[in-house]
């Protein structure tokens, strides 16, 4: 396989994440003008916190949540059902050679956020943090 000059890294190529911000965009509006014919889907109001694509733009994830997280699985079910129609405007909105398969998974990065201020916020982590800054300054 040939290398490539302008990419040496392990994570997303530039290209890929621009895809992915396209794709996000796009799905999010479609989602928002609740252009899908289900009104299971319909009810929720889902956030698209983020895309991934593979190296080849051939599958991409989004990572989703519904507002408040209330009913997820619910949600989710409810995307992978409607996948197909859902890639269908998606591509007809884009100017991608290929429609990528759409996969959708759950958006943790709220818990995992509300996780890690819970650990900042306790004492023993503060207290350090504190004794940290006082060593600066000396």
């Amino acid at each position: 396989m040939a290398q490539n000059r302008f990419h040496s890294g392990t994570g997303p190529s530039q290209r890929q994440l621009r895809v992915g911000e396209l794709i996000r965009r796009t799905l999010s509006d479609v989602l928002l003008r609740a252009d899908v014919h289900d009104p299971d889907l319909n009810r929720h109001s889902i956030t698209v916190g983020e895309v991934r694509t593979s190296p080849d733009l051939k599958v991409a994830t989004a990572y989703v949540l519904p507002l408040g997280g209330h009913d997820a699985e619910d949600a989710l079910a409810a995307l992978r059902r409607n996948a197909p129609e859902l890639r269908h405007l998606v591509a007809k909105a884009m100017t991608l050679k290929y429609a990528p398969q759409l996969r959708f998974v759950l958006d943790e990065t709220f818990d995992r956020m509300d996780e890690t201020r819970r650990l900042l916020n306790e004492d023993r982590v503060r207290r350090d943090v504190e004794h940290d800054d006082a060593d600066d300054e000396d």
